[in-house]
């Protein structure tokens, strides 16, 4: 039997959608925000440097070759180092990675284009700290050294947060607002579970256009099906009464029957009748069985039952504890039972009926000695008009109704009906039922 995969229901899979629509966009902003913000943070450092070069350079360039050592200590800073040296070594050339960075300083500052400007990593790929010189009128050199520059592209986690929380926001409204607005198809779900189940409700109409349309579809169909329902349980009810009335004065008239054989034969076959009638009933009527659950003495109820099949003079024999209450349909339960009973004297000598009490659950078994059913039909069985002829001779009384009245019953206490062949010969009916 394959497994039905798990899978999101509608406001799920709307939400994920959303979710991921909200992720991509706040991914891809995050990046190009960042992106952007670092390239600016570079352009202004660039002027930043331009500016205090241009100042040192001509404050420099106007002092005193004495004087000149005592200014470049004054204009160095926390972020800047500038030395001034008489030496006319030249710097080695601009490294690729920095063209960029002078092309800046010199667009800011264009007085700085015929300085000879020149930049290089203090440590190639190890920092960002930038050093260089630029040469003065007189030919001599400024030496110059920056605080660790802002290059790359490493996002800030606090911008990020602050960038995150509207999102998550937005992502929140939009789930409750996708949850009132699917809360009609849950309660339409809610609804045609419950209709199986013989607890129809009318739903109102309510939410946009298209779930208002399908509702009014649902409830104009639920009632169609309860009314057909309605009719067919009136009219098997009013043919059942018309049916009987036969029967009765049919048996009145086999008493004067003088032969006993074709009495006993003819009283054999309105049994079969009258049995068939009653199981007709019992099975297409049960949709509109009024009974309600209550708290009823299981236990004592099978064993009523055991008392009744030795009564007529069978081996039956009742395993379980004297007294258990279940909430549960009785009249619907103790006919599901009987059935059982009734099924297992037939094929087997002798039958025992267990209550078996276990966490969550309770067990009802009915073990009879007969030939057991074929493997492949244990299932086929159940279905309404069903027989066996090889292991169970088609000698019984009704439809073949017996065991799908059962199954329904079961169903309808929301457990489940299993025929199991027993090792040491015979069958096993067991009805699991939850135990609240």
């Amino acid at each position: 039997m394959r497994l039905a995969r798990p899978s999101l229901g509608l406001l799920g899979q709307i939400f994920l959608i959303v979710l991921l629509t909200v992720a991509v966009e706040f991914g891809a902003s995050t990046f190009l925000y960042e992106r952007t913000s670092r390239l600016s943070a570079q352009e202004d450092e660039a002027r930043r440097v331009a500016e205090h070069l241009v100042i040192s350079r001509r404050l420099l360039a106007d002092s005193p070759v004495d004087q000149r050592p005592a200014i470049a200590e004054q204009l160095t800073t926390d972020r800047y180092a500038i030395q001034w040296r008489p030496t006319r070594t030249v710097p080695p050339p601009v490294p690729a990675e920095l063209r960029e960075m002078r092309l800046q300083i010199v667009a800011w500052e264009p007085v700085l284009a015929n300085t000879d400007l020149r930049l290089r990593l203090k440590s190639p790929g190890v920092s960002n700290v930038v050093v260089g010189g630029l040469r003065l009128p007189d030919g001599t050199w400024i030496d110059f050294s920056t605080d660790e520059l802002l290059t790359g592209t490493t996002l800030a986690f606090t911008r990020i947060v602050i960038a995150l929380l509207p999102a998550l926001a937005l992502i929140g409204i939009g789930f409750l607002v996708l949850r009132v607005t699917l809360r009609p198809m849950r309660m339409l779900a809610n609804a045609a579970d419950a209709i199986g189940h013989g607890a129809p409700t009318t739903l109102p109409e309510q939410g946009s256009r298209e779930v208002r349309q399908v509702i009014h579809a649902f409830n104009d169909m639920q009632a169609r099906i309860l009314q057909l329902i309605d009719d067919r349980t009136e009219a098997l009810a009013a043919v059942g009464h018309d049916l009987r009335t036969p029967i009765a004065r049919l048996r009145l008239r086999t008493d004067a029957v003088p032969d006993a054989a074709l009495r006993t034969s003819m009283d054999g076959d309105l049994a079969e009748m009258e049995a068939m009638l009653s199981s007709l009933l019992a099975f297409f009527g049960g949709d509109s069985d009024p009974e309600a659950p209550e708290r009823v003495d299981l236990a004592v109820m099978l064993a009523t039952l055991v008392d009744d099949a030795t009564d007529r003079g069978r081996t039956a024999d009742y395993d379980g504890p004297d007294h258990f209450d279940a909430h549960l349909r009785p009249l619907e339960m103790k006919r599901a039972v009987a059935n059982l009973v009734d099924n297992a004297l037939h094929y087997g000598d002798a039958i025992v009926v267990a209550l078996v009490v276990e966490p969550g659950r309770i067990l009802i078994r009915v073990d009879d000695d007969g030939p057991g059913i074929p493997p492949d039909a244990l299932e086929t069985v159940l279905r309404p008009f069903e027989r066996l002829d090889p292991a169970r001779a088609r000698n019984t009384e009704g439809f073949g109704l017996g065991l799908a009245i059962v199954a329904r019953a079961v169903a309808r206490a929301e457990g489940t009906l299993a025929l199991i062949n027993r090792p040491e010969g015979g069958l096993r009916a067991e009805i699991a039922l939850p135990h609240r």
